[in-house]
């Protein structure tokens, strides 16, 4: 089932049908932020006497900025008098503190004493749908409609591919009722018309869009989506209606960002020209700028993509992405000092990771191992708390390298660090595995097992090593047992227990795990333990197949080759052709 349309236009719909909608979309608003709204006015309305009180400190704790004890005693209120305003404003206070939990109880407790409320029944409808509940949701939604209030229907299908195949057909089957009660409404052929584009019904969903732009022939979504799935059908000319819509409504710069977005799939040019559009009705405007650096980047023009990126450094916006694209346009033209000198100035935690992993290629990559060393210590010291995350960037880079030793050195100090990291703790193992520590490595692992006894990870490399390095079978299946159980399906874990069944001499069994491992995840490694059953088991032409499969995709896996070796295996034809030997 294609995910492409659900996927890519529930946020769209999401922004766009509430600017139709007239009733209050419950979006949670962080308290004592600034340029934020302010808190919800206290209650001001008769409650018996044993409630003055609590309202009365919640009025005062509002006024003081006190969320939580006003939080406090307006819930209990609401519980204690069933009143629908105290329940509302309740309802509002909750939403202000992003306090979901507290927000979904006294949602629904606003709409059993008041359902004819629209705002309350799509406040609720709004919470069920964030914790993925479309179904509890549906006749909320339903009831904002029949209430008068533009319901949006659309958003049902957010999270629609985490439902089971039961839960799937009962919404579509909500959503067609509905549909069948209101066959004008444009919010319900929208969502039709997604539905029929997820299970790829492409003529059911043009149809359903036709319906909709006789009714509204602008629909930005729709017109969208009709593009998304002409283009997905082959037709000739997707966007002829996008692109009229474009013409047509020339400032409308929502649906012509949305046109340049389907066009980078297939029309660089083209998109750039819409983009130009709008940068030049949004000069200041960082992210359109970005968006040009990189399609000029794509289409070979660095010199037009460095403009853009320093129109972003002078405007100040989108800094870290704009040191990091510099950086690569510098590396590829091989001013390796250039590049890092950008790198070294991208600060935002999205980029900081992938700038420093390219200096770390860069130095390494040279020879010069020392100066890397140098930089990540003076990283780290920089960026303390990202220091864990440069120990083992800088490991990994050194074992790429083949520069095992040296990893091992700097996970050493990582760990002296940061003794309960997992992720530092388990590259060391590894990096010990290799360099033939196994004490070291099941030290390691056996400290990530303690404190999780549930990392199937760690269970499963542990498990892995005693069966492939040492004859303490019984405890390597035990160990890769407990991981099975954790992630029955998860092809490395398969592969582990095969492997260990082989150890132990229990060949048929073996296969068994083997054959689902590969057929889930043809990997070499896998196929060089699925070929050494077979071979030894006697099926030595099922063995030879795997392998020549194996090695048509990776003719250097170290693994594989070891195998073969080890096992006096002939070298084997895969058909294709070898280099000349040179003179």
């Amino acid at each position: 089932m294609s995910r492409l349309f659900i996927l890519a236009l529930a946020v769209a719909l999401l922004s766009a049908c509430a600017g139709t909608a007239t009733v209050p979309d419950p979006v949670a608003v962080a308290p004592e932020t600034e340029g934020q709204p302010e808190p919800p006015e206290p209650v001001e309305r008769p409650f018996p006497d044993d409630s003055v009180y609590p309202l009365l400190v919640a009025e005062f704790a509002l006024r003081r900025r006190d969320y939580d004890v006003a939080l406090e005693n307006y819930l209990t209120q609401a519980q204690i008098l069933r009143d629908a305003g105290v329940s509302a404003h309740t309802t509002h206070l909750t939403q202000f503190m992003r306090r979901e939990r507290e927000a979904m109880e006294a949602a629904q407790l606003w709409v059993e004493l008041e359902p004819d409320n629209a705002e309350a029944q799509n406040t609720l409808a709004n919470l069920l749908l964030r914790q993925g509940r479309s179904l509890e949701a549906l006749p909320h939604l339903a009831a904002v409609q029949r209430l008068g209030s533009p319901a949006r229907f659309p958003t049902l299908l957010n999270g629609f591919e985490q439902l089971d195949a039961q839960q799937q057909t009962e919404l579509v089957e909500g959503i067609n009722a509905l549909a069948r009660e209101w066959p004008d409404n444009t919010q319900l052929l929208m969502t039709q018309a997604l539905l029929h584009a997820e299970f790829e019904q492409f003529p059911q969903a043009l149809k359903k869009l036709d319906a909709l732009f006789k009714i509204e022939p602008y629909q930005p979504q729709a017109i969208l989506l009709e593009a998304r799935v002409l283009m997905a059908t082959g037709d000739k000319k997707p966007f002829a209606r996008l692109e009229q819509a474009v013409a047509d409504k020339p400032k409308d710069q929502e649906l012509r960002l949305q046109y340049a977005r389907l066009l980078t799939a297939s029309d660089m040019p083209a998109a750039r020209k819409q983009f130009e559009i709008l940068s030049a009705q949004s000069p200041r405007d960082g992210d359109l700028l970005l968006s040009l650096a990189l399609i000029n980047r794509e289409t070979g023009d660095d010199v037009a993509a460095k403009a853009y990126l320093k129109q972003m450094l002078a405007l100040q916006q989108r800094v870290d992405e704009a040191h990091f694209y510099l950086g690569r346009i510098a590396e590829d033209q091989d001013d390796p000092q250039q590049a890092i000198s950008h790198y070294l100035q991208v600060e935002g935690q999205a980029e900081f990771l992938s700038a420093n992993l390219r200096i770390g290629q860069i130095l390494i990559g040279n020879g010069e191992q020392a100066q890397a060393q140098a930089l990540f210590l003076e990283q780290r010291k920089a960026y303390p708390d990202r220091a864990e995350q440069i120990f083992s960037l800088e490991a990994d880079l050194l074992t790429q390298a083949d520069e095992v030793p040296s990893a091992l050195q700097v996970l050493n100090q990582g760990v002296r660090q940061f003794p309960d990291s997992t992720t530092l703790l388990y590259a060391r193992s590894m990096a010990a595995e290799q360099l033939g520590d196994l004490a070291l490595m099941e030290r390691d692992l056996r400290a990530i097992i303690n404190n999780d006894p549930d990392n199937a990870t760690a269970l499963n490399a542990l498990g892995y090593t005693l069966a492939n390095r040492t004859e303490r079978y019984t405890e390597a299946y035990e160990l890769v047992s407990r991981a099975l159980a954790l992630q029955p399906d998860e092809p490395a874990i398969l592969d582990s227990m095969g492997w260990v069944l082989y150890r132990q001499g229990q060949y048929d069994k073996a296969l068994e795990y083997l054959n689902r491992a590969y057929a889930e995840y043809p990997d070499p490694e896998v196929a060089a333990h699925l070929g050494e059953v077979l071979w030894v088991s006697g099926n030595t032409e099922a063995a030879t197949n795997v392998w020549r499969g194996a090695l048509l995709r990776d003719p250097e896996h170290k693994v594989l080759q070891a195998t073969l070796e080890r096992l006096g295996v002939a070298p084997l034809d895969t058909g294709m052709p070898t280099a000349e030997p040179q003179p």
